[in-house]
């Protein structure tokens, strides 16, 4: 018993906890941890972003469908500003303006639709915009419902997130104590392919740095198919941790 309490974890001895609850036949994940931010840094480059909800004064305006948009070369600073504003954001990428154009009055209606009822009346996807995401989040945050074209690039951003955290968590104070790239744990993709099945009832991801005997990252997996809203975690943190980890995953 003494062993078993000494390991016992509160919430704040973690580094990072992010909910993640899939569903793979309408294409859609929701997600309770995850920034904006965290997104864009964790899936790669976007490509030009369609605002379907959101005020940005420093955007651009396309005439066609009457909506505001963010080209590539902007989104950095877009980012900064979505960050700071706290204001619903709703987004559809796109590959260009011309593709844009193209849309016709039932596409530009489904845009809207989306916009307003964080659904779509049929596939995301449209032809005419090659868009891989369709992001949906609430005014804090706290929950976002992300479509992907491509499931796979959820494992990736999985990956991608924690290893930046734990790159962050690395990262030498001075130039002299800067360690050797490989020796940094890292998570690979294909560590997370085979959670896909848990990830469709709902999990919440907890990792933790450990130091001896040697360095290690943890990632422990926990099931919580009973909460009826995502952000009922952050209240019951402490208590959803009691419970035991049903997966785990370790890095050195």
């Amino acid at each position: 018993m003494i062993d078993l309490a000494k390991k016992m974890r509160a919430a704040d001895d973690f580094l990072h906890h992010l909910y993640v609850h899939m569903n793979e036949i309408n294409q859609f994940v929701i997600f309770s941890g995850l920034t904006f931010q965290e997104f864009v840094s964790s899936v790669g480059p976007l490509q030009n972003i369609l605002l379907l909800k959101n005020e940005y004064e420093d955007g651009s305006f396309n005439m066609h469908t009457q909506l505001e948009f963010v080209e590539e070369r902007s989104i950095r600073k877009f980012i900064k500003k979505a960050s700071d504003s706290k204001k619903e954001l709703c987004w559809i990428d796109f590959s260009d303006e011309k593709r844009l154009n193209l849309l016709s009055p039932q596409e530009q209606a489904e845009l809207l639709y989306i916009g307003h009822k964080k659904e779509p009346v049929r596939t995301p996807f449209y032809h005419q915009l090659q868009n891989k995401y369709v992001y949906l989040a609430n005014e804090d945050e706290k929950m976002s419902k992300i479509y992907f074209r491509d499931l796979q690039d959820v494992e990736e951003l999985l990956a991608n997130l924690f290893n930046a955290i734990i790159q962050e968590k690395e990262k030498p104070a001075t130039f002299w104590r800067r360690k050797a790239k490989d020796s940094i744990p890292t998570f690979k993709k294909e560590m997370f392919e085979g959670f896909r099945e848990e990830v469709k009832d709902g999990v919440l991801f907890s990792m933790y740095r450990i130091e001896k005997p040697d360095l290690a990252y943890v990632l422990e997996l926990r099931n919580i198919s009973d909460l009826t809203f995502p952000d009922e975690i952050w209240d019951e943190l402490n208590t959803i941790l009691k419970k035991k980890a049903e997966q785990i995953m370790e890095v050195h």
